[in-house]
């Protein structure tokens, strides 16, 4: 079988325990997507590159390849980014955007803008300038667009009536796309969301319906539309909207 050592810059979104002292890595990187990777006795106490298997890791890593299968055999590491686990709510934001890069896919094939944008997402996360939820959004909403799954905050989908003044109006989740409330029948949608989401996406909005509660929503709308697109949970984002 053929052997080729790749160096690429990665992040760790994913670790889980592989026999005694081994662990497997789910890796995000810009031009090999998602992949997986083994290291080698990184749960010993004094293992050479036990901080390449944290969780959020950022380095350079020397990937030796065999087929389809990944091993990790160095790296020099850019960021640990550490301060997240001082505080409980900015960790769990970045869970939810490493297990969202997760469930979405990138495997095999270039994935540039999300690497970089989660990358931001984290450095923003520690240090702490920026509205935690307001980072989290524009990160899920880049990383499911860039999926296939946008969500459209333009006029009402059916009859291209302006929305960003309205009472209330439903999203269609089969759409992705926002409807006035008489046209659609999906779940009614408050005008706070709404706001929220044309502010993360750079649309006019108007301002006194920008809120917490707002960016709460709209966490829970683009949750549930997750996991209708994908047909999985995702636990962290839940235990986020929870803490916030």
């Amino acid at each position: 079988m053929n052997e080729k050592r790749i160096i690429s810059d990665a992040v760790v979104l994913k670790t889980v325990d592989y026999g005694e002292n081994d662990k497997i890595l789910t890796l995000l990187t810009p031009a090999l997507g998602k992949i997986s990777a083994g290291i080698k006795g990184v749960k010993k106490p004094n293992a050479k590159l036990k901080f390449a298997a944290q969780p959020f890791c950022f380095g350079e890593y020397a990937l030796e390849r065999r087929g389809e299968r990944f091993t990790v055999v160095n790296c020099a590491e850019y960021e640990s980014f550490f301060d997240l686990s001082s505080d409980i709510c900015r960790y769990f934001a970045a869970c939810a955007a490493a297990e969202a890069a997760c469930a979405l896919g990138y495997e095999g094939g270039e994935c540039a803008e999300v690497f970089k944008e989660l990358i931001t997402a984290f450095t923003l996360f520690c240090a702490g300038k920026e509205e935690t939820s307001a980072v989290l959004i524009k990160f899920l909403t880049l990383a499911l667009r860039v999926s296939g799954y946008g969500i459209s905050v333009d006029n009402c989908v059916e009859c291209g009536s302006k929305l960003v003044e309205a009472d209330k109006m439903r999203f269609d989740c089969d759409a992705g796309a926002f409807t006035c409330y008489d046209c659609g029948t999906g779940a009614g949608v408050s005008r706070v969301t709404y706001n929220v989401l044309r502010k993360i996406y750079n649309k006019s909005f108007i301002e006194e319906f920008i809120t917490s509660d707002g960016e709460k929503r709209a966490l829970k709308l683009i949750r549930e539309y997750a996991v209708f697109k994908l047909g999985v949970e995702f636990p962290c984002l839940t235990e986020y909207i929870k803490l916030i």
